[in-house]
């Protein structure tokens, strides 16, 4: 049975200046961060949708027959100012449906919401992706800081498993490839939450996969990245890596 999947941000424009001597001209690029799982799901029960950060502004349902079309939504590397200032309410200061209260609604009646680390996932970069003390958070078996919840690890750090029968990471016996940075997050203090996976102690012992349920529906936490550059070469074209999201969509969709 196939299931159906959004996967909202992972993508951004940069913008250069190039000096040369006297000279100078402009360039700009834009970029696709989750390759390496579109690779992953490639042929397999999951049918991604990919919506960029640029397109979910407008794009993203305003309705919950629009959610109700998937079995899984990802937020990964997108801002809740994404989500709360459509150019109707931005420049035209017009109302529309609060799409964060959605998702709220959306997972509390069964669906599986999961949020992936970067640096506008949680708090982010200074602070700026916004996710704290939103709708989105309630439903999130984590809660966010209050300012800049990036932990850099450029020496990298190997996934420490504290619950290795979980759903999420079966099969994944061994070692992990290394990882180089996390979102920090403080843990729900509930009994439907587990921490299947956290950072080694002597580097923060920080959360890394934790699961949790709203309502009816399923939520995760991912605070690592979902492609370079948290995730190392070596992890995204680690045999495991496909499997673990797979894993995680099979536990969020399970009772869709």
């Amino acid at each position: 049975m196939t299931k159906k999947v959004l996967l909202v941000g992972e993508s951004w424009v940069s913008s250069a200046t190039h000096y040369k001597g006297f000279d100078q001209f402009g360039s700009v690029t834009f970029h696709l961060g989750a390759e390496p799982l579109v690779k992953a799901l490639e042929g397999s029960e999951y049918e991604l949708t990919y919506m960029p950060a640029h397109e979910a502004v407008e794009k993203f349902p305003f309705d919950m027959d629009g959610l109700d079309a998937y079995d899984a939504i990802i937020l990964s590397d997108i801002g809740a100012n994404s989500l709360l200032l459509p150019p109707a309410v931005w420049l035209h200061s017009k109302t529309v449906p609060n799409r964060l209260k959605l998702i709220k609604a959306w997972v509390e009646k069964g669906g599986g919401l999961l949020m992936v680390g970067g640096y506008f996932s949680f708090q982010g970069i200074d602070g700026k992706a916004r996710w704290r003390r939103t709708a989105v958070e309630d439903v999130l078996p984590v809660t966010c800081l209050p300012y800049d919840d990036r932990v850099e690890i450029p020496e990298g750090a190997t996934a420490v498993i504290t619950n290795a029968d979980h759903p999420t990471v079966t099969g994944m016996r061994g070692e992990w490839p290394l990882l180089l940075g996390v979102n920090e997050v403080e843990v729900r203090d509930r009994a439907d939450v587990e921490v299947v996976a956290r950072l080694p102690e002597d580097q923060g012992g920080h959360p890394l996969l934790v699961t949790g349920r709203f309502g009816k529906g399923r939520s995760v936490a991912w605070t690592s990245d979902i492609g370079p550059h948290w995730l190392s070469p070596a992890f995204c074209e680690w045999e495991g890596y496909g499997r673990l999201w797979k894993n995680i969509l099979g536990w969020l969709s399970a009772d869709r």
